[in-house]
């Protein structure tokens, strides 16, 4: 039976676990590549309270998994692998594409049928310094015009998949609430807040009421935090505005701690235990639905067909 919105209670945080990330070498970090350990890590995630599971997806071929994959049957054979091994579970596919070429995260979106989507809701110029004044990498443009968001929620929009906004400045969160006036996205909108990035907003907790204010009333968010141990106080912040929460190895490698985790499950249980001490408790996956206005039911776990 579905879960209205207003009959959950008002403590419940829906996590995501962002399973792995883009360009991460697995032979240094703990990022799954195979079905197999993308299903592990995201059982782990699952009992320890993740309901919600971002992808992206890596290269198969051996001695490849650095390389990012945009080949739907890979795709499919791993979201039906997370789906098997997470009943109930919440998909969150990537569609993140340099250039207005979307034909590759479309035709993902539209073989697997995800629940949920990231749409890049605005550009940036995507930049990191060396301490001795180099580039880290050539300075790029991540380059999300409006002509490419609308493409991309024409083909959200007829698969039934809710888009999640990812803001990674303030002018690209103001821009959302334009996008709605504009009736490009309809209510519940769902924001990410980027913080860490260097060229983006930064990962400061000073920052995350006035970010609420900049949002139309009703709209769901959450943060995404890229650092080290410092981003667990804007995490418990986070927490206590009411904003749902995420992390996973795409986004850290370390622990409140300061220690290196070993995956993506003891990250999981370290943000649910900052969501406890803030009141909040993690939403199973009928009661996230609800409140990320989710309509029907999980699809089978057959590539989305």
């Amino acid at each position: 039976m579905a879960i209205a919105a207003a009959e959950v209670s008002s403590d419940k945080v829906v996590v995501t676990c962002a399973l792995t990330g883009v360009l991460t070498n697995p032979a240094m970090h703990p990022v799954p590549v195979t079905p197999a350990e993308m299903a592990a890590e995201a059982r782990r995630a699952f009992e320890a309270g993740a309901t919600v599971m971002h992808c992206h997806f890596r290269d198969q071929r051996p001695g490849m998994g650095f390389l990012p994959t945009w080949d739907p049957d890979v795709v499919a054979e791993i979201c039906d692998a997370i789906r098997a091994a997470c009943p109930g579970v919440i998909l969150n596919l990537s569609t993140g594409v340099v250039g207005p070429d979307i034909s590759a995260p479309a035709a993902c979106l539209e073989r697997v049928r995800p629940e949920m989507a990231a749409l890049n809701a605005g550009s940036l110029n995507y930049l990191k310094i060396k301490s001795n004044g180099e580039w880290a990498w050539p300075p790029m443009l991540f380059d999300n015009a409006v002509e490419k968001i609308t493409a991309f929620l024409k083909v959200m929009n007829p698969l039934g998949v809710v888009p999640e906004c990812e803001c990674f400045d303030t002018g690209i969160l103001r821009s959302v609430v334009m996008f709605e006036q504009a009736k490009l996205l309809h209510r519940p909108v769902h924001v990410s807040l980027v913080m860490g990035v260097s060229s983006g907003m930064p990962a400061k907790a000073s920052w995350l009421p006035l970010l609420v204010e900049e949002m139309s009333p009703g709209t769901a968010w959450q943060t995404i935090l890229i650092g080290r141990e410092d981003v667990w106080p804007v995490h418990r912040r986070a927490a206590e505005l009411g904003g749902n929460l995420r992390t996973g190895v795409e986004d850290t490698f370390y622990l409140p701690d300061g220690s290196k985790t070993s995956g993506n499950g003891p990250l999981i249980e370290a943000l649910v235990r900052v969501a406890r001490d803030c009141g909040r408790t993690p939403a199973n996956p009928a009661e996230a639905r609800a409140l990320l206005g989710i309509s029907g039911s999980t699809p089978a776990p057959e590539g989305g067909a």
